[in-house]
């Protein structure tokens, strides 16, 4: 199967995860998916093809040559983003692409609007797959995905490329942030591995955001509005005010590269409760630990105004910053810029502004940057993904398993 065929077939299954579940995968699309990956990866020749109960997949592409050489792995995510609806994707391709805007959904006029998203300009003439603007594409992960099995299936069917032990592993929610939580790492037994995650063509990422969340829940009094007079207590106004009083420049739409923010990602309230949803991120750890000492001091200074307990916090660190893990083994950053190279890729090596599993492994043991999926604008209704970039991804896996063989 051909790798736009492969993932087109995979964004037509539901995988959306969802944080407030409490389930392992936590939804069940996403291990209906996993088991129709199972069934493909086994069919194409893969060893030891393994689903536990936690919705994770490892399998193995066994040795080819008796040299000593290294086992590595790759990894994808089978999840797509709660941000937007990933049920009933409508992909199109949109060939030989002429630089114009792109009509995504006539009844609706949605228009992918290129004065917005002008990065897709450098892909005139290539074929891009986009949505009919009603849903997300699903390109994160789901290209990663297809890129990683195509590349096993290439390499079984040209065993003149010599290579070591591969491994492949597919996990749950990722973009809740609980990708990594049952990853078995000792199982996977890999020196290193890549996920395949990134962006756009030519990403290649081996530091990422310091993140934590926060929920933060506000304490209200109801009272019939009539003879609510110096009775009532409001708590989505009180919210209302602690949104207020964060720095209103450190979020997400006024910063880039190595500046961080704090998101409000959810807010749901009534007069009696109210709870705000943020993520917290700065790729300085220290910049980091600043932030979350800042929302509790904002918490602190609404108790002070309205009563002890008025507001309360939850906060959890999510992962942290893989380059400290990276840095010491940089060689596995050199394979796969050269790699990228030589398959005609010019290599951008920049910090994530997010994170990836791959953060997390790093830190139990499995040092783990990212490489790009070849999407754009992932988590909504204008993600697109270019069919070539992900055929280039494909053979950047292709190409980091040979010249590690070589060398």
């Amino acid at each position: 199967m051909n790798i736009t065929d492969r993932f087109l077939k995979y964004v037509s299954f539901t995988t959306t995860s969802d944080e407030n579940t409490n389930m392992t995968p936590s939804t069940p699309g996403q291990m209906t998916f996993a088991k129709f990956l199972v069934e493909e990866l086994t069919s194409i020749g893969l060893h030891e093809v393994e689903l536990d109960t936690n919705g994770y997949i490892m399998a193995t592409l066994p040795a080819n040559t008796d040299k000593n050489i290294p086992t590595i792995g790759f990894i994808a995510h089978m999840d797509t983003s709660p941000d937007m609806s990933g049920r009933n994707v409508k992909p199109r391709i949109v060939q030989n692409y002429d630089g114009k805007d792109i009509l995504l959904n006539e009844e609706k006029a949605i228009v992918f609007e290129t004065v917005k998203y002008p990065e897709i300009l450098q892909y005139k003439g290539q074929d891009i797959i986009v949505t009919d603007g009603t849903t997300l594409l699903g390109a994160d992960d789901k290209a990663g995905l297809a890129e990683i099995v195509t590349a096993m299936e290439y390499l079984i069917a040209h065993p003149e490329i010599k290579h070591g032990k591969i491994r492949v592993g597919f996990t749950p929610d990722e973009e809740i942030g609980q990708g990594a939580d049952h990853f078995d790492v000792p199982k996977f037994a890999c020196e290193w591995a890549y996920t395949m995650d990134g962006g756009e063509i030519g990403e290649l990422e081996y530091e990422n955001f310091n993140a934590a969340g926060a929920k933060v829940h506000f304490k209200g009094t109801n009272v019939h509005p009539g003879y609510a007079y110096h009775k009532m207590i409001n708590s989505m106004r009180i919210a209302q005010q602690f949104i207020g009083m964060i720095p209103r420049h450190e979020t997400p739409e006024h910063t880039e590269g190595y500046e961080g923010f704090y998101h409000l990602t959810n807010m749901e309230g009534t007069v009696e409760k109210t709870t705000l949803s943020y993520i917290i991120r700065d790729h300085d750890r220290d910049r980091f630990e600043r932030r979350k000492k800042e929302i509790q001091h904002l918490v602190n200074k609404i108790n002070a105004e309205f009563g002890e307990n008025t507001a309360t916090l939850e906060l959890k660190d999510q992962y942290y910053n893989m380059r400290e893990k990276i840095e010491p083994v940089m060689h596995i950053i050199d394979l796969a810029f050269e790699a990228m190279q030589e398959v005609g890729v010019t290599p951008n090596v920049k910090p994530i502004r997010g994170g990836t599993d791959g953060a997390r492994l790093s830190f139990e043991g499995l040092p783990c940057p990212n490489i790009f999926a070849g999407g754009h604008n992932f988590h909504g209704r204008f993600e697109y993904v270019p069919v070539q970039s992900m055929e280039k991804a494909m053979m950047v896996v292709v190409k980091i398993v040979e010249n590690l063989a070589k060398k």
